[in-house]
């Protein structure tokens, strides 16, 4: 999706009749976090598992049931296929793959979804021996051979008590193959380092100082260049987030920590993206054991410096691409080309981290991006859209 990330993506999601069918309100929720716009067909039988009104709160639109009955449209099945930059099967039953292997179309969803054009994803959930009767298995080969893309199934207890493969694939794993399907994969070859979260400097055993920051921005980096086909390392500070899909990751936890592990990591990377909010100063002498306030009184903590790491890694980029953030509260661009021209990145991205959408933690952004060339302003998105400017303002450079 590159120059496109102020558009919303377009996901189709065909529900089916498995019990696996309330997965699906995860699976369309983790979309639209994702940035996604989300419209939603299914079959009857999924009705007897989630009703429509469920998916209709969750996606804010009609959802798709019948072929004569869809608010706004004579042929939802041509409205909805003609809409869809990705169409998701989930979950997809034996009965509703073999329909689409043989182009059978006997209701709204098998319609749809023989008239789109755009990308399938299809997720099967069913019990282990329909998933292995020679049937299901020819089906789901000619169904690739036609270039449907799956994810799963995975092996574990079924919701009937057999054990075996069959099982739904995770929510995350769901959501990470349909946003790979809606992204060119023009990082392919590309080395990306990335840095995120907090540090956290020791006071003593039990204590630290550290900051707001909870790496959401820089794991949708990682997750962002991931899907589009780059080798991405992830140096994380202390966060409860899980790693991305098909990312590699490099736990630490001070900033000295990060600091090292980048400048080695670096030495195998063509591009580095700074998103890490490191402390910029740390106990000169942390305590080794916990300091009782009863009888070793804290009325002073002496600071030293720690490292600067962006100018480090600027310092012996030669060629490579270098990105920095700024996260200011006041005097944001002032303070960013400062930086650029302190630092020698190739670009920094500043962010305001006293407002509200663009604060620690929360689930968008509002960046402007300050190169040699000028500043470029972007609107308020979800990180996944912030993350693809960033990998297009990094892809522009390397071109250059």
């Amino acid at each position: 999706m590159t120059g496109e990330t102020s558009e919303r993506r377009r996901v189709l999601l065909a529900v089916c009749g498995g019990i696996a069918a309330y997965k699906a309100c995860e699976v369309l929720r983790g979309l639209q976090k994702a940035g996604c716009d989300v419209r939603v067909t299914m079959t009857q039988d999924a009705g007897r598992f989630v009703g429509a009104t469920t998916f209709e709160a969750l996606s804010g639109a009609p959802v798709a049931t019948s072929l004569y009955e869809y608010p706004g449209s004579a042929i939802p099945h041509i409205e909805l296929a003609e809409w869809a930059d990705v169409a998701v099967v989930v979950p997809a039953t034996a009965n509703v793959m073999a329909k689409m292997a043989c182009g059978i179309a006997d209701d709204c969803l098998t319609t749809t979804l023989l008239a789109c054009a755009c990308p399938v994803l299809v997720a099967p959930g069913m019990n282990v021996h329909m998933w292995q009767n020679p049937a299901t298995q020819a089906n789901a080969n000619t169904l690739r051979e036609r270039g449907v893309s799956f994810v799963g199934p995975d092996t574990g207890r079924l919701a009937c008590g057999d054990v075996g493969e069959g099982k739904l694939a995770g929510v995350d794993e769901i959501v990470e193959a349909a946003l790979a399907l809606l992204v060119p994969h023009d990082l392919e070859g590309l080395r990306l380092l990335v840095n995120a979260g907090p540090t956290h400097e020791a006071i003593d055993p039990v204590r630290y100082i550290a900051n707001r920051s909870t790496g959401k921005m820089g794991y949708a980096i990682a997750a962002a260049a991931t899907r589009r086909g780059a080798e991405v390392t992830l140096v994380s500070g202390p966060t409860s987030l899980p790693t991305p899909a098909g990312v590699r990751r490099v736990d630490v936890e001070s900033a000295a920590q990060m600091h090292d592990a980048m400048l080695v990591e670096f030495k195998d990377a063509d591009v580095a993206i700074c998103s890490a909010a490191v402390a910029d100063y740390t106990p000169a002498t942390p305590a080794d054991h916990k300091l009782k306030k009863s009888r070793e009184h804290l009325d002073a903590i002496e600071l030293t410096e720690t490292a600067d790491i962006l100018a480090d890694l600027c310092g012996c980029k030669g060629k490579r691409v270098v990105v920095g953030f700024a996260a200011e509260t006041d005097d944001l661009l002032v303070h960013a080309k400062e930086k650029l021209e302190r630092k020698g990145a190739d670009l920094i991205v500043a962010n305001d981290v006293s407002r509200p959408e663009s604060t620690f933690g929360a689930d968008t952004n509002r960046v402007a991006l300050v190169g040699a060339g000028g500043v470029e302003q972007l609107d308020t998105m979800p990180l996944a859209d912030v993350a693809n400017a960033i990998l297009d303002a990094v892809l522009q450079r390397l071109s250059r």
